[in-house]
């Protein structure tokens, strides 16, 4: 039976999106999928997964739903997951996001969904210096939504979930070489965009 504290400290693991992974004990668990354990991991590695979603393809109810079926695949693949291969749990999960994102961004119909989200206003505070951060949020947001979404899927996993290019490669499946000219060139027009932002 799974212990309160290993809840606990999943839940504290899944306040950061690179924290600790989840134990090996517990991986062991999920591949004879035992529910309780794959609580655990979802707990875990949820906010990391809803972030790198919702940073691909927008705030919106598509969100929780790529997000639900991510942990499902993960369920079923558990079996076939290797717990000493190269890929560490959170890279597999974020793996299975990404070509879902990537996936479910090819339709011209869902993309313009996403994007009409992800344009959206938030709403105005009268605290100035909030209403600041939440412009330059709006900034960047808009920014990256101009970006085509494999380069925007490279950005993401390399800049705010720090995965290194083979791992990158591996999760969007295309070669290194790709992966490092469509991060060069998302970078590039992220800094043309935010210039103006930029103070003396």
């Amino acid at each position: 039976m799974m212990r309160d504290a290993e809840m606990a400290e999943a839940r504290k693991g899944g306040d950061n999106a690179r924290g600790a992974e989840v134990d090996r004990r517990t991986l062991e668990r999920c591949r004879q999928r035992d529910p309780i354990a794959f609580r655990v991991f979802v707990v875990r590695y949820e906010r990391p997964l809803f972030a790198l979603l919702s940073r691909m393809l927008g705030r919106g109810p598509h969100v929780q739903d790529l997000a639900q079926e991510a942990f499902i695949r993960a369920y079923g693949a558990f079996p076939r997951f290797d717990l000493d291969g190269a890929a560490k749990p959170s890279t597999w999960l974020l793996t299975i996001g990404t070509r879902l994102a990537l996936d479910w961004a090819k339709s011209p119909q869902r993309a313009r969904e996403a994007d009409a989200v992800a344009s959206a206003d938030l709403p105005g505070t009268p605290d100035g210096r909030l209403d600041e951060r939440r412009e330059l949020g709006r900034l960047i947001e808009r920014a990256a939504q101009e970006l085509t979404a494999e380069q925007r899927a490279v950005l993401i996993l390399a800049d705010v979930h720090e995965l290194s290019i083979p791992e990158i490669a591996e999760a969007v499946g295309v070669p290194e070489g790709t992966v490092k000219s469509r991060l060069s060139r998302a970078r590039e027009h992220m800094r043309e965009r935010l210039r103006p932002l930029r103070r003396p």
